[in-house]
Protein backbone atom coordinates (compact mmCIF):
# COMPACT_ATOMS: atom_id res chain seq x y z
CA UNK A 1 0.00 0.00 0.00
CA UNK A 2 1.44 3.25 -1.36
CA UNK A 3 1.94 6.22 1.55
CA UNK A 4 -0.88 8.36 -0.02
CA UNK A 5 -3.42 5.34 0.59
CA UNK A 6 -2.02 4.66 4.08
CA UNK A 7 -2.93 7.95 5.31
CA UNK A 8 -6.38 8.23 3.73
CA UNK A 9 -7.34 5.05 5.52
CA UNK A 10 -6.06 6.48 8.56
CA UNK A 11 -7.71 9.92 8.45
CA UNK A 12 -11.14 7.66 7.52
CA UNK A 13 -9.98 5.56 10.28
CA UNK A 14 -9.31 8.85 12.92
CA UNK A 15 -12.36 10.83 11.79
CA UNK A 16 -15.12 8.64 11.74
CA UNK A 17 -18.88 9.83 9.89
CA UNK A 18 -16.99 13.06 8.82
CA UNK A 19 -17.85 12.19 5.40
CA UNK A 20 -16.87 15.50 4.49
CA UNK A 21 -13.93 15.96 5.18
CA UNK A 22 -12.87 11.92 4.22
CA UNK A 23 -13.72 13.34 0.38
CA UNK A 24 -11.61 16.46 0.74
CA UNK A 25 -8.84 14.85 2.05
CA UNK A 26 -9.30 11.94 -0.77
CA UNK A 27 -9.38 14.53 -3.54
CA UNK A 28 -6.29 16.10 -2.90
CA UNK A 29 -3.95 13.70 -1.46
CA UNK A 30 -4.94 11.38 -4.52
CA UNK A 31 -3.66 13.75 -7.04
CA UNK A 32 -0.81 14.28 -5.11
CA UNK A 33 0.93 10.90 -5.46
CA UNK A 34 2.90 12.14 -8.17
CA UNK A 35 4.68 14.79 -6.09
CA UNK A 36 5.26 12.53 -2.79
CA UNK A 37 7.02 10.10 -4.58
CA UNK A 38 9.26 12.54 -6.29
CA UNK A 39 10.04 13.47 -2.24
CA UNK A 40 10.77 10.67 -0.13
CA UNK A 41 11.78 13.13 2.87
CA UNK A 42 7.71 13.98 3.26
CA UNK A 43 7.42 10.70 4.17
CA UNK A 44 10.44 10.04 6.10
CA UNK A 45 9.15 13.60 8.29
CA UNK A 46 5.24 12.61 8.31
CA UNK A 47 4.45 15.36 6.02
CA UNK A 48 0.99 14.12 4.90
CA UNK A 49 0.07 13.11 8.79
CA UNK A 50 0.68 16.89 10.10
CA UNK A 51 -1.01 18.24 7.14
CA UNK A 52 -4.54 16.34 7.62
CA UNK A 53 -4.42 16.70 11.63
CA UNK A 54 -5.42 20.25 12.24
CA UNK A 55 -3.43 21.98 14.60
CA UNK A 56 -5.98 22.54 16.96
CA UNK A 57 -9.78 22.48 17.14
CA UNK A 58 -11.94 24.62 19.45
CA UNK A 59 -15.27 23.54 20.23
CA UNK A 60 -17.83 25.38 22.66
CA UNK A 61 -21.60 25.88 23.62
CA UNK A 62 -23.25 29.21 22.34
CA UNK A 63 -25.99 30.40 24.70
CA UNK A 64 -28.47 33.01 23.93
CA UNK A 65 -31.84 34.26 24.21
CA UNK A 66 -33.94 34.63 22.08
CA UNK A 67 -37.32 37.06 21.59
CA UNK A 68 -40.05 35.17 23.57
CA UNK A 69 -36.97 35.11 26.28
CA UNK A 70 -36.15 31.46 25.62
CA UNK A 71 -32.33 30.18 26.16
CA UNK A 72 -31.19 28.81 23.27
CA UNK A 73 -27.81 26.62 22.96
CA UNK A 74 -25.90 25.85 19.82
CA UNK A 75 -22.53 24.06 19.24
CA UNK A 76 -19.66 26.52 18.16
CA UNK A 77 -16.64 25.38 16.38
CA UNK A 78 -13.14 27.31 15.04
CA UNK A 79 -10.70 24.73 13.27
CA UNK A 80 -6.90 26.08 13.19
CA UNK A 81 -5.81 23.40 10.64
CA UNK A 82 -2.44 24.99 9.11
CA UNK A 83 -0.30 28.15 9.42
CA UNK A 84 3.26 27.07 7.93
CA UNK A 85 2.68 29.90 5.31
CA UNK A 86 0.52 32.99 7.60
CA UNK A 87 -1.79 33.36 10.21
CA UNK A 88 -5.00 30.80 9.70
CA UNK A 89 -7.71 32.75 7.79
CA UNK A 90 -10.97 31.69 6.70
CA UNK A 91 -14.75 32.30 7.00
CA UNK A 92 -17.59 31.74 9.79
CA UNK A 93 -20.25 29.34 8.80
CA UNK A 94 -23.56 29.60 10.07
CA UNK A 95 -25.89 27.07 9.31
CA UNK A 96 -27.93 24.32 10.46
CA UNK A 97 -25.91 22.13 8.10
CA UNK A 98 -22.67 23.07 10.34
CA UNK A 99 -20.75 20.10 11.79
CA UNK A 100 -17.54 18.96 12.82
CA UNK A 101 -16.81 16.97 9.42
CA UNK A 102 -17.96 20.18 7.35
CA UNK A 103 -15.84 22.17 9.45
CA UNK A 104 -12.79 20.55 9.12
CA UNK A 105 -13.08 19.83 5.42
CA UNK A 106 -13.77 23.53 4.85
CA UNK A 107 -10.22 24.24 6.72
CA UNK A 108 -8.60 21.67 4.90
CA UNK A 109 -9.48 22.76 2.10
CA UNK A 110 -8.22 26.71 2.94
CA UNK A 111 -4.86 25.81 3.27
CA UNK A 112 -4.21 24.85 -0.37
CA UNK A 113 -6.85 27.61 -1.78
CA UNK A 114 -5.17 30.41 0.35
CA UNK A 115 -1.60 29.23 -0.72
CA UNK A 116 -2.77 29.48 -4.32
CA UNK A 117 -3.33 33.07 -3.58
CA UNK A 118 0.18 34.03 -3.04
CA UNK A 119 -0.53 35.84 -0.08
CA UNK A 120 1.31 34.99 4.00
CA UNK A 121 -2.43 33.28 5.09
CA UNK A 122 -2.80 29.50 6.86
CA UNK A 123 -6.12 27.63 6.87
CA UNK A 124 -8.61 27.93 9.01
CA UNK A 125 -12.43 27.60 9.54
CA UNK A 126 -15.40 28.37 11.92
CA UNK A 127 -19.00 27.79 12.24
CA UNK A 128 -22.22 26.81 13.72
CA UNK A 129 -25.45 25.54 13.06
CA UNK A 130 -27.12 28.61 14.57
CA UNK A 131 -29.95 29.48 11.75
CA UNK A 132 -30.21 33.17 10.83
CA UNK A 133 -32.99 32.74 8.93
CA UNK A 134 -35.98 34.14 10.19
CA UNK A 135 -33.75 35.52 13.09
CA UNK A 136 -34.96 39.69 14.21
CA UNK A 137 -31.67 41.37 14.15
CA UNK A 138 -31.35 41.64 18.07
CA UNK A 139 -31.70 37.50 18.10
CA UNK A 140 -28.48 37.30 15.83
CA UNK A 141 -26.84 40.16 17.99
CA UNK A 142 -27.55 38.06 20.63
CA UNK A 143 -25.84 34.82 18.97
CA UNK A 144 -22.80 36.56 17.35
CA UNK A 145 -21.93 38.01 20.97
CA UNK A 146 -22.07 35.16 22.53
CA UNK A 147 -20.05 33.06 19.61
CA UNK A 148 -17.23 35.97 20.27
CA UNK A 149 -17.75 35.48 24.18
CA UNK A 150 -15.45 32.49 23.47
CA UNK A 151 -13.81 32.48 20.02
CA UNK A 152 -12.20 35.75 21.36
CA UNK A 153 -9.54 34.11 23.15
CA UNK A 154 -8.28 32.15 20.38
CA UNK A 155 -7.91 35.14 17.20
CA UNK A 156 -6.00 38.13 16.53
CA UNK A 157 -4.61 40.03 13.54
CA UNK A 158 -1.55 38.03 13.24
CA UNK A 159 -3.09 34.33 15.06
CA UNK A 160 -6.12 34.03 13.78
CA UNK A 161 -8.49 36.33 11.23
CA UNK A 162 -11.77 35.04 10.61
CA UNK A 163 -14.47 36.14 7.89
CA UNK A 164 -17.93 35.74 6.86
CA UNK A 165 -19.35 32.37 5.05
CA UNK A 166 -22.80 31.47 4.14
CA UNK A 167 -25.44 32.63 6.55
CA UNK A 168 -22.53 35.55 7.96
CA UNK A 169 -22.87 38.55 6.06
CA UNK A 170 -22.68 42.31 7.24
CA UNK A 171 -24.82 42.30 9.88
CA UNK A 172 -23.26 39.03 11.49
CA UNK A 173 -19.79 40.41 11.07
CA UNK A 174 -20.40 43.99 12.62
CA UNK A 175 -22.19 42.00 15.42
CA UNK A 176 -18.67 39.96 15.85
CA UNK A 177 -16.72 42.99 15.06
CA UNK A 178 -18.13 44.90 17.78
CA UNK A 179 -17.99 42.35 20.12
CA UNK A 180 -14.63 41.39 19.93
CA UNK A 181 -13.65 44.96 20.49
CA UNK A 182 -15.36 45.43 23.29
CA UNK A 183 -13.83 42.39 25.15
CA UNK A 184 -10.16 42.42 24.08
CA UNK A 185 -10.36 46.19 24.02
CA UNK A 186 -8.13 46.65 20.68
CA UNK A 187 -9.19 48.23 17.30
CA UNK A 188 -7.39 45.60 15.03
CA UNK A 189 -7.99 43.81 11.59
CA UNK A 190 -8.81 40.60 13.36
CA UNK A 191 -12.43 40.21 10.74
CA UNK A 192 -12.79 40.53 7.21
CA UNK A 193 -15.74 41.57 5.33
CA UNK A 194 -16.24 44.18 7.98
CA UNK A 195 -18.27 47.20 7.01
CA UNK A 196 -16.39 50.21 4.94
CA UNK A 197 -16.78 52.56 7.74
CA UNK A 198 -14.67 50.44 10.39
CA UNK A 199 -11.93 48.88 8.13
CA UNK A 200 -14.21 47.14 5.16
CA UNK A 201 -12.40 47.08 2.51
CA UNK A 202 -14.19 47.97 -1.32
CA UNK A 203 -15.06 45.24 -3.71
CA UNK A 204 -14.86 42.60 -0.80
CA UNK A 205 -18.53 41.98 -1.38
CA UNK A 206 -17.67 41.65 -5.13
CA UNK A 207 -14.73 39.40 -5.03
CA UNK A 208 -15.77 36.09 -4.78
CA UNK A 209 -17.88 36.09 -7.69
CA UNK A 210 -15.82 38.30 -9.76
CA UNK A 211 -12.52 36.42 -9.23
CA UNK A 212 -14.49 33.22 -10.35
CA UNK A 213 -15.19 34.85 -13.62
CA UNK A 214 -11.82 36.31 -13.98
CA UNK A 215 -10.33 32.98 -13.67
CA UNK A 216 -12.97 31.39 -15.97
CA UNK A 217 -12.19 34.31 -18.87
CA UNK A 218 -8.26 33.33 -18.28
CA UNK A 219 -9.14 29.93 -18.94
CA UNK A 220 -10.65 30.56 -22.16
CA UNK A 221 -8.38 33.02 -23.72
CA UNK A 222 -5.19 30.37 -22.86
CA UNK A 223 -7.43 28.15 -25.08
CA UNK A 224 -8.50 30.59 -28.01
CA UNK A 225 -11.78 31.24 -26.65
CA UNK A 226 -13.89 34.61 -25.02
CA UNK A 227 -16.44 34.51 -22.47
CA UNK A 228 -18.67 37.09 -24.72
CA UNK A 229 -21.26 35.46 -25.89
CA UNK A 230 -21.25 32.42 -23.79
CA UNK A 231 -24.12 31.45 -22.34
CA UNK A 232 -23.63 30.86 -18.01
CA UNK A 233 -25.98 28.74 -15.58
CA UNK A 234 -25.45 29.98 -12.16
CA UNK A 235 -26.32 28.27 -9.15
CA UNK A 236 -26.98 29.85 -6.16
CA UNK A 237 -28.41 33.36 -5.12
CA UNK A 238 -25.96 34.43 -2.72
CA UNK A 239 -23.34 36.81 -2.57
CA UNK A 240 -21.16 34.25 -5.00
CA UNK A 241 -23.37 33.74 -7.59
CA UNK A 242 -24.91 37.31 -8.12
CA UNK A 243 -21.64 38.75 -8.59
CA UNK A 244 -20.41 36.01 -10.46
CA UNK A 245 -24.09 36.82 -12.41
CA UNK A 246 -22.60 40.86 -12.28
CA UNK A 247 -19.28 39.99 -13.81
CA UNK A 248 -19.83 37.59 -16.37
CA UNK A 249 -22.67 39.81 -17.57
CA UNK A 250 -20.37 43.34 -17.93
CA UNK A 251 -18.10 40.92 -19.98
CA UNK A 252 -20.86 39.97 -22.68
CA UNK A 253 -21.75 36.61 -21.52
CA UNK A 254 -25.86 35.53 -20.70
CA UNK A 255 -26.38 34.54 -17.36
CA UNK A 256 -30.09 32.38 -17.87
CA UNK A 257 -30.59 30.60 -14.47
CA UNK A 258 -30.29 31.32 -10.98
CA UNK A 259 -31.57 29.25 -7.63
CA UNK A 260 -31.57 28.74 -3.69
CA UNK A 261 -32.63 26.47 -1.52
CA UNK A 262 -36.34 26.24 -2.34
CA UNK A 263 -35.72 26.48 -6.68
CA UNK A 264 -34.61 28.05 -9.85
CA UNK A 265 -35.28 30.47 -12.43
CA UNK A 266 -34.76 30.14 -15.94
CA UNK A 267 -34.84 33.80 -17.66
CA UNK A 268 -33.80 32.70 -21.46
CA UNK A 269 -33.00 36.80 -21.92
CA UNK A 270 -30.77 36.95 -19.26
CA UNK A 271 -31.07 37.34 -15.79
CA UNK A 272 -32.07 40.60 -14.39
CA UNK A 273 -29.48 41.21 -11.68
CA UNK A 274 -31.64 44.61 -10.50
CA UNK A 275 -34.93 42.53 -9.43
CA UNK A 276 -32.69 39.72 -7.95
CA UNK A 277 -30.68 41.71 -5.85
CA UNK A 278 -33.59 43.70 -4.39
CA UNK A 279 -34.96 40.17 -3.69
CA UNK A 280 -32.05 38.35 -1.91
CA UNK A 281 -30.26 41.57 -0.70
CA UNK A 282 -32.87 44.17 0.57
CA UNK A 283 -36.31 41.95 1.01
CA UNK A 284 -34.17 38.39 2.02
CA UNK A 285 -37.18 36.49 0.02
CA UNK A 286 -36.95 33.55 -2.08
CA UNK A 287 -35.61 33.23 -5.73
CA UNK A 288 -39.34 32.20 -6.72
CA UNK A 289 -40.46 36.20 -6.25
CA UNK A 290 -37.98 36.52 -9.79
CA UNK A 291 -41.28 36.07 -11.52
CA UNK A 292 -43.34 39.04 -10.15
CA UNK A 293 -40.73 41.20 -12.01
CA UNK A 294 -40.60 38.65 -15.21
CA UNK A 295 -43.54 36.68 -15.33
CA UNK A 296 -42.48 35.49 -18.64
CA UNK A 297 -39.34 33.50 -16.95
CA UNK A 298 -39.70 30.06 -15.50
CA UNK A 299 -39.66 28.79 -12.15
CA UNK A 300 -39.01 25.20 -11.19
CA UNK A 301 -38.29 22.79 -7.66
CA UNK A 302 -37.44 19.96 -9.89
CA UNK A 303 -34.48 18.67 -11.16
CA UNK A 304 -31.23 21.56 -10.59
CA UNK A 305 -30.13 24.74 -13.23
CA UNK A 306 -28.23 21.93 -14.96
CA UNK A 307 -30.51 20.85 -17.07
CA UNK A 308 -30.75 23.76 -19.54
CA UNK A 309 -28.08 24.80 -22.22
CA UNK A 310 -25.24 26.29 -21.50
CA UNK A 311 -21.45 26.91 -22.28
CA UNK A 312 -20.51 27.38 -18.90
CA UNK A 313 -21.68 26.25 -15.46
CA UNK A 314 -20.94 28.03 -12.14
CA UNK A 315 -21.72 25.98 -9.43
CA UNK A 316 -21.87 28.32 -6.52
CA UNK A 317 -24.64 27.65 -3.86
CA UNK A 318 -23.09 24.76 -1.59
CA UNK A 319 -20.82 21.43 -1.36
CA UNK A 320 -22.35 18.67 -3.22
CA UNK A 321 -25.16 20.15 -5.20
CA UNK A 322 -23.75 19.18 -8.52
CA UNK A 323 -24.33 15.32 -9.12
CA UNK A 324 -22.96 13.07 -11.86
CA UNK A 325 -26.63 13.07 -13.26
CA UNK A 326 -26.65 17.17 -13.31
CA UNK A 327 -22.78 16.16 -15.03
CA UNK A 328 -24.44 13.91 -17.56
CA UNK A 329 -26.47 16.92 -18.66
CA UNK A 330 -24.19 19.52 -18.67
CA UNK A 331 -22.21 17.35 -21.34
CA UNK A 332 -25.16 16.30 -23.27
CA UNK A 333 -26.23 20.26 -23.65
CA UNK A 334 -22.89 20.83 -25.14
CA UNK A 335 -21.21 22.99 -21.91
CA UNK A 336 -17.59 23.71 -22.05
CA UNK A 337 -16.58 24.97 -19.23
CA UNK A 338 -17.69 24.09 -15.15
CA UNK A 339 -15.62 26.28 -12.67
CA UNK A 340 -16.76 26.20 -8.66
CA UNK A 341 -18.21 29.35 -6.78
CA UNK A 342 -18.63 26.93 -4.06
CA UNK A 343 -16.36 24.88 -1.88
CA UNK A 344 -16.39 21.47 -3.41
CA UNK A 345 -19.67 21.44 -4.80
CA UNK A 346 -19.18 18.80 -7.22
CA UNK A 347 -19.32 15.16 -6.19
CA UNK A 348 -16.28 13.07 -7.02
CA UNK A 349 -17.93 11.34 -9.79
CA UNK A 350 -19.54 14.11 -11.46
CA UNK A 351 -15.58 15.85 -11.68
CA UNK A 352 -14.54 12.44 -13.33
CA UNK A 353 -17.41 12.55 -15.32
CA UNK A 354 -17.00 16.25 -16.22
CA UNK A 355 -13.16 15.73 -17.52
CA UNK A 356 -13.44 12.17 -19.08
CA UNK A 357 -15.69 13.93 -21.23
CA UNK A 358 -13.55 16.59 -22.55
CA UNK A 359 -14.84 19.50 -20.00
CA UNK A 360 -12.67 21.89 -18.54
CA UNK A 361 -13.05 22.07 -14.63
CA UNK A 362 -11.59 25.12 -12.81
CA UNK A 363 -11.80 23.09 -8.38
CA UNK A 364 -13.27 25.51 -6.07
CA UNK A 365 -10.20 26.05 -3.85
CA UNK A 366 -8.56 27.76 -7.54
CA UNK A 367 -11.76 29.44 -8.54
CA UNK A 368 -13.08 30.41 -5.30
CA UNK A 369 -10.03 32.04 -4.09
CA UNK A 370 -11.06 35.68 -5.12
CA UNK A 371 -13.07 36.32 -1.74
CA UNK A 372 -10.34 34.85 0.46
CA UNK A 373 -7.15 37.41 -1.62
CA UNK A 374 -9.29 40.07 -0.77
CA UNK A 375 -9.83 39.38 2.39
CA UNK A 376 -6.35 39.36 2.85
CA UNK A 377 -5.75 42.79 1.18
CA UNK A 378 -8.27 44.26 3.65
CA UNK A 379 -5.86 42.67 6.02
CA UNK A 380 -3.31 44.36 4.67
CA UNK A 381 -4.90 47.90 4.32
CA UNK A 382 -5.60 47.33 7.96
CA UNK A 383 -2.38 47.10 9.36
CA UNK A 384 -0.93 50.23 7.16
CA UNK A 385 -4.03 52.20 7.97
CA UNK A 386 -4.99 52.35 4.64
CA UNK A 387 -8.27 52.15 2.18
CA UNK A 388 -8.27 51.28 -1.43
CA UNK A 389 -9.99 52.56 -3.73
CA UNK A 390 -12.53 50.22 -5.52
CA UNK A 391 -10.20 49.81 -9.22
CA UNK A 392 -7.07 49.21 -7.11
CA UNK A 393 -8.57 46.40 -5.30
CA UNK A 394 -10.17 45.24 -8.13
CA UNK A 395 -7.20 45.27 -10.43
CA UNK A 396 -5.07 43.33 -7.63
CA UNK A 397 -8.09 40.59 -7.30
CA UNK A 398 -8.04 40.37 -11.03
CA UNK A 399 -3.79 39.88 -11.18
CA UNK A 400 -4.23 37.27 -8.33
CA UNK A 401 -7.09 35.12 -10.57
CA UNK A 402 -5.00 35.62 -14.16
CA UNK A 403 -2.00 34.03 -11.34
CA UNK A 404 -3.70 31.62 -9.86
CA UNK A 405 -4.50 30.09 -13.38
CA UNK A 406 -1.14 30.40 -14.67
CA UNK A 407 0.40 28.35 -11.06
CA UNK A 408 -2.31 25.23 -11.65
CA UNK A 409 -1.52 25.20 -15.36
CA UNK A 410 2.44 24.98 -14.98
CA UNK A 411 1.77 22.46 -12.30
CA UNK A 412 -0.54 20.09 -14.11
CA UNK A 413 1.71 20.40 -17.07
CA UNK A 414 4.75 19.54 -15.21
CA UNK A 415 4.04 16.15 -13.96
CA UNK A 416 2.30 15.47 -17.67
CA UNK A 417 -0.96 16.05 -16.95
CA UNK A 418 -2.18 19.03 -19.01
CA UNK A 419 -5.70 20.83 -18.46
CA UNK A 420 -6.28 18.60 -15.28
CA UNK A 421 -6.47 21.66 -13.08
CA UNK A 422 -7.51 19.82 -9.99
CA UNK A 423 -4.01 18.37 -10.01
CA UNK A 424 -2.24 21.86 -10.83
CA UNK A 425 -4.42 23.40 -8.05
CA UNK A 426 -3.30 20.26 -5.27
CA UNK A 427 0.47 20.41 -6.17
CA UNK A 428 1.02 24.40 -6.52
CA UNK A 429 -0.95 24.79 -3.39
CA UNK A 430 0.84 21.89 -1.49
CA UNK A 431 4.38 22.31 -2.85
CA UNK A 432 4.29 25.95 -1.12
CA UNK A 433 2.75 24.86 2.28
CA UNK A 434 4.90 21.60 2.33
CA UNK A 435 7.80 23.22 1.79
CA UNK A 436 7.46 25.74 4.68
CA UNK A 437 6.91 22.98 7.23
CA UNK A 438 9.69 20.85 6.05
CA UNK A 439 11.64 24.58 6.55
CA UNK A 440 10.44 24.80 10.07
CA UNK A 441 11.05 21.73 11.51
CA UNK A 442 8.97 19.12 13.27
CA UNK A 443 6.15 21.09 15.08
Amino acid sequence: MSYVSEIIDEVIAKNPGEKEFHQAVREVLETLEPVIEANPAYQKNGLLERLTEPERVIMFRVPWVDDSGKVRVNKGYRVQFNNAIGPYKGGIRLHPSVNLGIIKFLGFEQIFKNSLTGLPIGGGKGGSDFDPKGKSDREVMAFCQSFMTELFKYIGADRDVPAGDIGTGAREIGYLYGQYKRLNGNYEGVLTGKGLTYGGSLARKEATGYGLVYITEELLKDKGDDIKGKTVAVSGAGNVAIYAVEKATQLGAKVVTMSDSTGWIYDKNGIDLAAVKEIKEVKRGRIKEYLNYHPEAQYSEEERVWSVKCDVALPCATQNELLLEHAKMLVANGCKVVAEGANMPSTPDAVDYIKANGLYFLPGKAANAGGVATSALEMTQNSERLSWTFEEVDAKLKEIMVNIYAKISAAAKEFGHPDDFVMGANIAGFKKVADAMMAQGIV
